[in-house]
């Protein structure tokens, strides 16, 4: 009931990139905004070319359906809509829903007088996904180097690219984006469970403060990022992990064709342990 309250006072109208007064309100808790109304309407046609791709495939079970993208014969052109230009059409949908999500985000921290922090984290997952469907195909010129829509299939596609690389763990990209995931994990586990045991206290025990959290790592590891610390720690972790995620599968083709074991080649070859 605390949050009723304040929205009181923050929704005024203002802080809208797009469109003015003209979708500046809320439906219920939700505000609406030109991108709340872009969102919609890209996630809705993007869901129904999904099942409509599935009632031309005759299924209705969603382990099977499977949208692919364009025989890679077709290059960057447009294809057929039952040859992979459905998928053409859910690609666009989806990369438009996902910036007007950003981009109202954006407008909702405006109003609140925030930092633009959430959008610009959520871009970096948005550039993982567009590395994958539209950066990487156009490097390689042809859309038919996406992947499907589909569950099994996308998981398909996911093993079968990596072992068109012999061993795409050896992939240097891919192992920093690994070691920030693993990280990331590390932070945040270590964040929420102090703020828990300070903040959920036993029955009868009073509620600890922030002292006592910057105390407890003091003591446990000699030093304290402190409040505002451990969030910009966990900004930079997640962002990284997902670019760098990005970074790894954009230059598995276009830039680097053959296993990825053998580039660590120059590794064996330096002068103190040649020949060893």
């Amino acid at each position: 009931m605390s949050m009723l309250s304040f929205e009181k006072k923050y929704r005024v109208r203002g802080g809208t990139l797009i469109g003015g007064d003209l979708f500046d309100f809320w439906v219920g808790p939700f505000y609406v905004g030109f991108f709340g109304v872009t969102t919609a309407f890209f996630a809705s046609l993007g869901t129904a070319l999904i099942v409509w791709g599935a009632a031309i495939q005759g299924t209705a079970n969603p382990w099977r359906i499977s949208i692919a993208p364009p025989d890679v014969s077709y290059g960057l052109a447009l294809a057929p809509l039952k040859s992979g230009g459905l998928w053409q059409l859910i690609t666009i949908c989806a990369v438009g829903a996902f910036v007007s999500w950003a981009l109202r985000q954006a407008e909702i921290a405006r109003k609140l007088g925030m930092g633009l922090h959430v959008p610009i984290a959520f871009s970096f997952a948005i550039f993982a996904y567009v590395s994958l469907v539209v950066i990487r195909p156009l490097l390689l010129g042809a859309w038919g180097h996406g992947f499907p829509y589909g569950i099994i299939s996308h998981l398909d596609w996911v093993s079968n690219t990596g072992y068109q690389y012999l061993h795409f763990h050896y992939n240097r990209a891919h192992m920093i984006a690994i070691t920030f995931f693993f990280t990331n994990v590390l932070a945040l586990a270590l964040h929420s469970s102090l703020v828990l045991s300070a903040l959920n206290p036993g029955r009868g025990e009073t509620v600890k403060t922030a002292e006592h959290e910057n105390t407890f790592y003091r003591d446990f590891i000699g030093y304290s990022i402190g409040t505002l610390g451990i969030h910009r720690l966990g900004m930079f972790l997640a962002v990284s992990a997902s670019f760098w995620s990005a970074i790894c599968i954009i230059i598995s083709g276009p830039f680097w064709t053959r296993g990825w074991p053998e580039w660590w080649s120059w590794w064996l070859n330096l002068p103190f342990w040649s020949g060893q």
